[in-house]
């Protein structure tokens, strides 16, 4: 059975997610894209996974460094995630006026956010036009004291309180 792209975009648009962004480091070059298909995969041992559309600048310097660093965003970081997401061009710099601090393998982390995951790349599947990178956390931290960034139905949302 053949599915409809603009069905399944509009039927995934329901999935509420937290926002992220991976980042990772080539060569001194730092690169990161908002990312919403993030997951743990195991605790024991800790390994998250990531999916990362293969034309993406990002998932060259995974590819290239095996090593990257997920950001859980604060409820607040809707610009920052915005900035991460596309509307800095593939091309530019969109760590620009954005502070960040960096755990093990030295993929940059986005100061503010509220969970911190470094991970080195143990496990890859190409699949259709996405790569999904399996990463052994090797770092990781979290603020105890502030609520995610929320995303459902192409904006974003907060935790009532």
């Amino acid at each position: 059975m053949q599915i409809d792209e603009t069905i399944l975009r509009n039927a995934m648009k329901r999935w509420t997610t937290g926002v992220t962004v991976v980042t990772s480091i080539d060569k001194g070059i730092m690169h990161g894209m908002t990312v919403s298909s993030f997951t743990s995969v195991s605790v024991t041992p800790p390994v998250v996974c990531i999916s990362v559309n293969q034309l993406a600048r990002t998932h060259q310097m995974i590819e290239n460094s095996g090593v990257f660093g997920v950001s859980i965003l604060e409820e607040s970081q809707g610009a920052l995630s915005d900035c991460f997401a596309g509307r800095i061009p593939e091309e530019g710099d969109r760590f620009s006026g954005v502070e960040t601090f960096k755990l093990e393998t030295g993929a940059p982390l986005l100061t503010g956010g509220i969970a911190f995951f470094d991970c080195k790349v143990i496990n890859k599947l190409k699949f259709g036009n996405n790569t999904v990178f399996f990463g052994a956390v090797v770092a990781v931290q979290h603020e105890e004291t502030h609520n995610p960034l929320l995303y459902s139905n192409r904006s974003y949302q907060s935790l009532q309180k």
